[in-house]
């Protein structure tokens, strides 16, 4: 029997179950791509907070996993809310891609270089808040669809720039519209950004026999650490909550966290590294620093202005 990968349809998603379909092919298995339409696929108009759900690329996939439609499934590991779902279990996470957000623009190569009221698209309100910290004059407008449906977008000069994960445009070959991939020190990325997540039943022994010979050690560490961060900050994968974390030299895993207000005008920040063993800790650790900051406010701000931004 082969193993069934559920899959949305839009061009990254194909990728990326060909990508993973592919590797475990590649180790003697046989993989069925099984295509599932989301709700974030559905409804490709307004803000994704407008929707009024997380998991608006997930859930259609796991409710598939529960009830045997489909084996394991593979999310952009950011669209992947944190909350358990009884019977499912986060199998696998490959080695990462790159993690960094990207200005795309046909006229200007940097974010300084935009003009005093540029228009920017971006359907994200971590990017949104980030981009304003750093450039209060600009406008940030809601972009939605496909990478080429946004890409087109910008071509017709909806926008002056538009921004976009570095993982995404690499992976379909697009990286020739980068025209920068933004600093960390400014732009913070999306919880597991550039990181896919495997998902299966969690008692699927032989599915998750397969999916762990596709684990990364060190990514897994790195977004354990991530994804605890927004848990314990009950974010979720909407709000303007931005994390990376990563080994450096000293072996250590680093975790930087973020928190913004939506508008950008205020900016929480921490960090702390430890063991590779005490991912979840870490996740912890750094965000009750965030909240003795006042995370909490800056969070349940943004639920109201996700429900409200206008739409393109």
């Amino acid at each position: 029997m082969p193993l069934r990968l559920g899959t949305r349809g839009s061009p990254l998603a194909r990728w990326q179950a060909e990508w993973t379909a592919g590797e475990l092919r590649a180790l003697g298995y046989d993989v069925e791509l099984v295509p599932i339409v989301t709700s974030g696929d559905a409804q490709q108009v307004g803000p994704i907070g407008a929707i009024g759900t997380q998991g608006v690329f997930t859930k259609e996939l796991q409710r598939a996993l529960l009830d045997g439609t489909i084996d394991f499934s593979v999310h952009s590991l950011k669209d992947l809310p944190t909350e358990p779902i009884e019977g499912l279990t986060l199998a696998s996470v490959p080695a990462r891609g790159p993690i960094g957000d990207c200005l795309v623009s046909a006229k200007y190569r940097t974010w300084e270089e935009l003009p005093q009221g540029a228009i920017v698209g971006t359907g994200s309100q971590r990017r949104r808040a980030q981009l304003l910290h750093a450039r209060p004059d600009l406008r940030m407008e809601d972009v939605r669809g496909n990478v080429d449906t946004r890409l087109r977008k910008l071509a017709e000069g909806q926008y002056a720039a538009i921004i976009l994960a570095e993982a995404g445009l690499v992976r379909l070959k697009l990286d020739e519209h980068i025209a920068q991939v933004l600093p960390r020190a400014m732009m913070l990325p999306a919880i597991g950004q550039g990181a896919l997540g495997l998902e299966a039943r969690a008692d699927d022994e032989t599915t998750l026999s397969a999916l762990a010979r596709l684990d990364d050690e060190a990514t897994h560490s790195a977004v354990v650490a991530e994804r605890s961060l927004l848990h314990h900050l009950r974010g979720g994968c909407l709000a303007p909550v931005g994390g990376w974390g990563r080994f450096e030299d000293d072996r250590l895993l680093h975790l930087s966290g973020v928190v913004l207000k939506s508008d950008g005008t205020a900016r929480l920040f921490a960090h702390h590294s430890g063991a590779a063993d005490d991912a979840e800790d870490l996740g912890r650790t750094v965000a009750e620093e965030l909240l003795e900051q006042g995370a909490a406010a800056l969070i349940s701000a943004s639920r109201v202005a996700g429900h409200t931004a206008p739409k393109s």
